[in-house]
Parts: C-alpha cells; structure tokens; sequence
C-alpha cells in the first residue's frame, strides 16, 4: 500500500499554560503571553511540517479536557468500537477516531492533524481519508454537523488567550506532495505470477531521473490515475449525454467525456448522487433513493453501486452534466509501496501491484490505479506523480541491526526494497544485519513472487533465512503467522537479540493476525502471560522495533 509527502497545513493554536500561576504578571498579561508563546510553538511546529512533509500539530499542554491519550489508534479496530473509545472526549479526538488510522499521509495529512485541520477550519474537504471511504466521510460529515449544532456564542473573559497571526500555508514542495506532483516516465508492468494464477501482479518500473524526486525504502510513491475510458462511455451512454459537452473542471473547462476520465470518481457511489437522483424519479424507487442517501441498505445491495450502476438501476434519467458531477467526488492520487532501492536502481522506481479485476452481476469492475498500470499506460507515457515520506516505517539506522520482515502477497514490496538496500550497503563494504522474510501467498508453483532475486540474495548472505506459507498448497491452510508460530523458539532469539519486526498488508486481517502471533511467540517462548506478550509487542512500538506498513 503504504505512501506520499503530504502538504503541511497550518494547525490551530490552543490554549497553552507555559507560564505558572506563580509568575509576575497580571491574569491579562499571563493570558496574552501564553497565547503569543503559543504562536511561537504554532510557527516552529509548521516551519518543522514544512522540512517533514507531514502537517503536525504544536506540541502543546491540553486544556480542553483531553489527556492527549489515543486507545482507538488502531487500524485493525472498526469504526463503531473506536468511537465508543473516542465518546466524551472533545470533537478534534472524535474525529481523530474517525479516520481509518492507518497515518498513510495520504490525505496530506496524519489522521490526527487531519481531524485538528477540520475542526480549526484550515481544511474543508472531508472526504480526503481514501483508506476510510464512505464510512469515514459520513461519519465527519455528522461529528462536524453536531459540533456545528452544539457551538455556542463565545462568552470568554476579557483575560482570554489572544491567538497568534495566522501562519501561512507553505508552499508543497514539488514531487512531495499530492498538490504539487511531477513526471515520471513509465516503462513498464512485467507479470511475476506464473500462469495458472488466480492473481495478475505486476512488477511496474517508473525511470525517475529526471523527475528530481528522491526516496529511501520505506517511503511509498503516488500517482494520478485515471478512469478506465470504456466506464465513462458507459455513464455517458446511461445518461444518454453528449461526449462532447463542455463542462467546468477542476482545471478550466473541458469535455464532459474528459472530466469524468480525469477528474471525477466513478467507483463507489457518493450519498450525493442518490439524493440527487432522488429528485428526479419517483415512487418506490425515491424512497430506496432517499435510504441509501442516509446510509441505510434497505435491500441488502448499497455495497454494489457504484456511480454506473446507480444510473443504470433508477434510470433511464437526464441529469444536468455540471449537476451530477458536482455529486460526484474527486478522483483521488492512489499510493503503492516503493519495492526497489535507490542504491540498487540509480533513477528508478518500483512498484508491487496487484492488478485489481472483480465480477459484480456480470459486470467486470476495475481498480483505477492498478489497471492504469496494467492495462492502459503505454511505455514511454509520462505519469503525474510524487514520494511520500514514510512515517515510522524505515530501515534501522544501524546497518547492523538484525531485521524480521513479514509481507505475504504484494506486503512483500517494502522488504524487497530492504534487502536491496541492504545489498547495495554490503557491496559498499558495510556489515549488513541478518535478515529474515516471512513471505506467503496462495500457491507456491504461480505465486512465488521474486524467487530468483530471493535465492540469490540468499546466496550472498543478505537474505539470513526465508519462511514461505502457501495457503492452498495444503490442508489447513497455512498463513504467515501460522509459520511464525511455527518457528516461534528461533524467532524469540533473534528479537531478544534485538532485531526490528516489520509487517506489511492488509490492516484489518493479515496485520492484526501477525500482531497477536508474534505475542504469543513472545508469552510462549519469553515464558510471560499472554497479557506479557502483549506487552512485550507494546514496548518494541514504544521503542520503534515493531513497525508496520498497513492498507
């Protein structure tokens, strides 16, 4: 999955107590002093945003009744237990609860900053959380309506904080940011399953020399997608609306065929198209309408309708074109994990990806971005595009260190880049730590990605040890974490010798899955409680040993 360099964003001040009661001042004095050092600790926080590429919040004491503390932090968490854990507590943390706590930076954001963003007003747009979708846009769309119902005329003393100027946004700095992203060249997407596979992965190569972009592995890539042509024919057609229809797009005016090629997501249906298309039909068919607006599934089907099937289901209807995609969101940037080494592939980038085609009643839907890569691109075309820096998911500083990776499927893509890196360090004369990937996918025979590249580097010593599940070649099926337990007395000694754990991939299985084995390896083999497993898994976060690339 993993990742971009989001735009910095001012953050709001709060209220901060960095002068005691004790000091010598009046109320009023101490008041505006603490609010000008707020200002101050607001400035150095964005000037530090500005070299991250992150949008952070000042480090600043709490006075709105929070304790700064984020149980619902959790990516494998579903929404509805993270917001019973986030009730009560102020709206900036609600909606910090609300977002798909992945910190993937793809909204420009962390989803902390993102929520303090909303709720100071700096940022607008609440649909920019991709991982969460539908489910978190509704839920800061009724967080932000309840803490607009509930505000009050303000009534502070005349001893209130006097905030600080306004720091303005600074500029994105180009090819780190969705906002200011650049070309790259694209050269091609080679198939790594063998034939027979139920999958269509694709090594993807992108020559970046001239790009002016740098990255380290860890860091993920962004790149501006657009829609299959063949979908927007067929909104066109179920609209029965002219290609040619100028219409006013984010960037000027255009063809309606252009814009929702370019511009507009044609995936998942908005709550706004069905309210929309609820005032143009009638019966039975606007009272469904009006449900799935609400969020409800009065049929069981709201999952399957995507802007086609929603003009094709309550049709046929005429919308205005400019009327219907001001329903539509926007087609947003997609972000893959780098797999290759800037040591290893001087000016040039790699990209894992699973090219993603599913059936729903007898239509075929495709993923924007991977079929773009796959299907669409030709060799030689430019693609918009930018690094994102990754947030506390890189290689440890000392070469030394001993790594566990752990990346079934196209999780392998940051560990690929590792174990490049660290190739390239151990042909520079550096002494590299061992390295052990657990890697795992369907069957050994079509969905071995890389096994040449991973004998050889095991062959030179870079790879340690290499631990494969194949979950179809035998029953029960087998998964990673069913291989780390397997291996659990040998994968004791290597963390008690202080190697770093690194996992990649889906957030709300596979990730929680290797999570809760690792712990038991760690009661089992450390002789804890399973509450000590636990634990022991808490602190190497606490300590940046553990580390994971979730999506």
């Amino acid at each position: 999955m993993t990742i971009q360099q989001p735009t910095p964003t001012a953050t709001p001040v709060q209220r901060v107590d960095l002068l005691p009661e004790t000091a010598p001042f009046s109320g009023e004095q101490r008041a505006w002093l603490n609010g000008f050092f707020a200002g101050i600790l607001s400035l150095e926080a964005q000037q530090a945003a500005g070299t991250q590429g992150i949008a952070t919040a000042p480090v600043a004491k709490s006075t709105d009744g929070d304790d700064g503390e984020a149980p619902w932090h959790d990516a494998s968490m579903a929404l509805d237990e993270r917001m019973q854990l986030a009730a009560g507590r102020p709206a900036r943390r609600r909606l910090f609860a609300a977002m798909a706590q992945q910190d993937c930076g793809q909204c420009g954001y962390l989803c902390e900053t993102y929520a303090d963003a909303l709720v100071a007003g700096t940022e607008t747009r609440q649909n920019l959380c991709v991982p969460g979708g539908k489910e978190t846009s509704r839920m800061l769309k009724k967080l932000l309506e309840e803490t607009a119902s509930t505000a009050a005329p303000s009534s502070a003393p005349a001893t209130a904080v006097v905030a600080a100027p306004a720091v303005p946004k600074p500029a994105p700095l180009a090819g780190y940011s969705r906002e200011a992203p650049v070309a790259a060249v694209f050269k091609g997407a080679t198939p790594v399953c063998g034939e027979g596979s139920q999958k269509d992965t694709r090594h993807v190569v992108f020559d970046i020399a001239a790009s002016g972009i740098e990255y380290v592995p860890g860091d993920s890539f962004g790149l501006m997608a657009t829609n299959d042509p063949g979908l927007a024919d067929a909104v066109l057609a179920a609209m029965r609306a002219p290609a040619d229809f100028p219409v006013q797009g984010p960037d000027g005016v255009k063809t309606f065929r252009a814009a929702l090629i370019e511009d507009y997501a044609l995936g998942t249906a908005p709550d706004m198209l069905f309210e929309l298309m609820s005032y143009i039909v009638g019966g039975a068919r606007r009272q469904k309408l009006k449900a799935l607006a609400k969020g409800q599934d009065p049929d069981g089907d709201a999952a399957t309708f995507d802007v086609l099937k929603v003009l094709e289901t309550f049709g046929p209807v005429h919308p205005d074109p400019e009327a219907f995609l001001e329903c539509l969101e926007p087609l947003q940037p997609r972000l893959y994990s780098i797999s290759s080494s800037p040591l290893a592939t001087p000016g040039e980038l790699h990209l894992t990806v699973d090219a993603v085609r599913y059936d729903i009643e007898g239509r075929q839907r495709l993923g924007v971005a991977s079929t773009f890569l796959s299907d669409r691109l030709q060799a030689g075309a430019p693609v918009s595009v930018y690094v994102q820096k990754a947030h506390g998911f890189a290689l440890p500083a000392d070469v030394a260190t001993p790594i566990i990776m752990c990346g079934p499927g196209t999780g392998v893509a940051p560990f690929r880049s590792f174990l490049w890196h660290r190739q390239a360090q151990q042909a520079q004369g550096l002494a590299v730590g061992r390295s052990w990937l657990f890697f795992g996918h369907q069957r050994e025979a079509t969905d071995f990605f890389y096994r040449d590249e991973f004998a050889g580097l095991q062959n030179s010593g870079v790879l340690t040890r290499l631990t494969t599940a194949w979950s179809r070649d035998r029953t029960p099926k087998a998964y990673v974490q069913d291989r780390m337990r397997d291996e659990g007395a040998e994968l004791w000694n290597w963390l008690k010798s202080g190697a770093h754990f690194y996992v990649c991939g889906d957030a709300k299985r596979m990730a929680k899955d290797v999570e809760t084995a690792l712990a038991e390896v760690a009661a089992e083999h450390g002789h804890m409680s399973a509450a000590g497993g636990r634990d022991f898994v808490a602190e190497m976060k606490a300590a940046k040993r553990y580390q994971a690339d979730v999506y």
